[in-house]
């Protein structure tokens, strides 16, 4: 069975976890989830059911929205409330000083992963190579933080929500904002509100129609004889239509498809079955 959907993960259980727990309760064999939230995280996971995993590289995923508090004075191995090595009283800092620190992330910045990541080094997970107690720096990423809000400040946690463009690690946030203020730092509360326009609510799991989100403008007005081509997966081309990607919409299913200058046709993602049932759903 093919659906997508969106549920809300609590915290203190790994995304394997809960997606075990979806699997069970849709009686689904094949699932799979797209961005990993951490095991104290919670909130908006997106899944994908029988081949709609394939769907995750071409869905709206920007901006991610997230809540976040930061324990000034804590140190942690992972950046989170997982591996706390230490606890240090800090002094209390001015409301506006910290307000500044915020709003001079807004933009494109460097950093570096925490060493407890999904990131692959050598064609292994970097959090697997820290539990194994190998020390190995993940190089540098660039992450765009598009807008940065700052929530409260009650001595020693700062409270913030940030949007942020996909495959930025807000641990990684926390830790420049703590080094900014010169002390140590960890996450002590994280939330995921959304990614793209897609959201849920404590408990919430939904069903999603995924030609509301996937990035690309649909067509629907193909002839027969191009559905006959797409259903074969024919090399033809399409001279009429402007180059770019599409997706070239049917009843009964869909392509995601380039169109090349040339104006030959390139399959990104073939024949997709509609589950008209799920899509009613959603």
């Amino acid at each position: 069975m093919d659906a997508l959907i969106v549920s809300y993960k609590p915290s203190q259980i790994s995304s394997n976890f809960f997606l075990n727990r979806l699997k069970k309760k849709y009686n689904m064999k094949k699932a799979g989830y797209s961005g990993t939230l951490d095991p104290f995280a919670r909130g908006c996971l997106i899944v994908g059911f029988g081949s709609y995993t394939k769907l995750f590289p071409f869905i709206e995923k920007n901006p991610k929205v997230y809540e976040a508090t930061l324990w000034l004075g804590a140190k942690s191995l992972s950046l989170d409330m997982e591996n706390i090595i230490n606890i240090s009283e800090v002094k209390s800092f001015e409301e506006e000083k910290i307000k500044d620190i915020l709003l001079s992330l807004k933009g494109k910045i460097s950093y570096i992963p925490p060493q407890y990541s999904a990131k692959k080094i050598n064609g292994r997970r970097s959090y697997e190579l820290a539990r194994a107690g190998i020390v190995v720096k993940p190089t540098a990423s660039v992450m765009e933080i598009f807008e940065i809000e700052f929530l409260c400040y009650n001595h020693p946690y700062v409270s913030f929500r940030v949007s942020v463009s996909e495959g930025t690690y807000v641990r990684s946030i926390g830790e420049i904002i703590a080094k900014k203020l010169e002390v140590d730092g960890t996450l002590s509360s994280l939330e995921r509100i959304s990614e793209g326009n897609m959201r849920a609510r404590v408990g919430e799991t939904y069903f999603v129609n995924p030609l509301k989100v996937l990035k690309y403008p649909i067509i629907s007005n193909f002839d027969a004889q191009v559905r006959e081509n797409l259903w074969l997966g024919r090399k033809f081309s399409l001279e009429s239509q402007k180059n770019g990607i599409y997706i070239a919409n049917f009843e009964d299913f869909f392509s995601i498809i380039e169109i090349k200058e040339d104006g030959n046709i390139r399959y990104l993602l073939n024949r997709m079955n509609k589950n008209v049932d799920f899509i009613k759903k959603a």
